[in-house]
């Protein structure tokens, strides 16, 4: 994929969130709208495409296990170093510590990736592996955390079962193992069925992009009021943590082609926006969460074609 074919595939990216930055500045739209979107893409349209595709797909070429273990060794090392690096700058809250962690690892799959990915390659299917690991690992670790620094009722065990329990019964969640589930059993799923998932699913690309465009637009965001440790934030998730993810999947692992390609632009994705809401559910930094989304989402788009270049150049 040449230059003028990345930008030529980015087009439409630019088109569904420059229009939804556009419409909410102008107020045609209303910025708190995104909230409507949003909640379709995640809660109704992208279940759908992950189900349809997983449900279709040929597991065993879907889960190399060796470049999910790759990205799960390299955001281990990344999850290291940010906490030693919120400890160095004088971090001491647990809670406070994994949600920088959040901020610096995960990414933001649903709203992000898996549009650019539809646009880019015509299919998201490399993210689903991915995105199983974030939600059944790493968001389970931040919640733990959480939940166990979270004054309420019921013992730490309860607390504990009860977020890994929250964890497990979201709607992506869901849809990604009942795909490979029926995908394992051989059930057969007539075609209207089918085209029904499919249908509603290509709409989960733009109208997450718009989602994202309108929040972006409504935010009022002012890069002279960015902290010093916003900017490292935010340098390590859309910089740092994509040449973690490369050296340690391509020396490590022996991760080549187009899978290396495909983990250096997850990782490149920006700062997941459940990081505002696990901040705002338990008060934790929430204005810092908010900035971080917005921002890291505005310096990832704005880094998307280097990195496509990146990939074809050494993938």
């Amino acid at each position: 994929m040449g230059a003028v074919t990345a930008l030529e595939k980015l087009l439409p990216v630019v088109l569904a969130f420059g229009c939804g930055v556009l419409l909410a500045r102008r107020k045609v739209v209303p910025a708190d709208s995104s909230k409507v979107f949003a909640d379709y893409a995640f809660l109704f349209a992208v279940p759908c495409y992950l189900f349809g595709n997983i449900y279709a797909s040929d597991l065993a070429a879907l889960f190399d296990w060796r470049a999910i273990g790759g990205y799960a060794a390299a955001a281990g090392c990344a999850v290291v170093a940010i906490g030693i690096a919120a400890r160095l700058t004088g971090v001491l809250d647990p809670r406070a510590v994994a949600l920088r962690i959040m901020a610096g690892v995960q990414v933001n799959t649903a709203y992000f990736a898996v549009p650019v990915f539809i646009m880019l390659f015509g299919n998201a299917a490399p993210i689903f592996p991915v995105l199983l690991f974030q939600v059944c690992v790493l968001s389970l670790v931040v919640i733990s955390v959480m939940e166990l620094g979270r004054p309420a009722a019921g013992g730490p065990g309860v607390r504990l079962a009860r977020a890994v329990g929250a964890s497990l019964v979201t709607p992506v969640v869901l849809a990604c193992n009942a795909g490979i589930l029926l995908n394992l059993l051989s059930v057969h799923l007539p075609k209207a069925v089918l085209d029904s998932f499919a249908f509603v699913g290509d709409s989960a690309s733009p109208v997450a992009l718009f989602a994202l465009g309108l929040h972006l637009g409504g935010a009022g965001l002012t890069i002279r009021g960015t902290t010093p440790e916003e900017v490292w934030l935010i340098a390590f998730k859309c910089a740092a943590f994509p040449l973690i993810a490369w050296a340690v999947c391509r020396y490590l692992f022996g991760v080549e082609d187009e899978w290396l390609g495909y983990l250096v632009l997850i990782a490149a994705m920006p700062a997941p926006q459940n990081l505002f809401i696990f901040a705002q559910r338990y008060d934790v930094d929430v204005a810092m969460s908010a900035e971080l989304v917005v921002k890291s989402s505005l310096a990832s788009l704005l880094l998307l074609p280097l990195w496509v270049q990146w990939t074809v150049h050494f993938a």
